[in-house]
């Protein structure tokens, strides 16, 4: 058995972006930021942020227009899936 689950805590780096798919299905896009902070080995503070797209739909996407804001500290779940594009230039 396989599993491909997320947990994330982070903030929005961007306002939600909601448009709406040709056949009339609600998605939005918004950045992530999740932030990590240690002690090396040295006893110095580090720090590393990692960003994520979040893709979110239908009455989910709708209810992320509403209420979230670039800022805005959120709890998420969901799953990782890698999308890939060809770059025509």
């Amino acid at each position: 058995m396989d599993l491909n689950k997320v947990m994330l805590i982070g903030r929005l780096t961007q306002d939600p972006e909601v448009r709406t798919t040709p056949n009339g299905t609600p998605v939005v896009n918004f950045g992530l930021a999740t932030g990590r902070v240690w002690t090396d080995q040295a006893g110095q503070k580090q720090e590393k942020t990692e960003f994520s797209n979040i893709v979110a739909w239908r009455r989910l996407a709708e209810i992320c227009g509403q209420y979230l804001r670039k800022g805005s500290k959120i709890y998420l779940e969901g799953r990782l899936e890698t999308r890939t594009w060809d770059d025509q230039s």
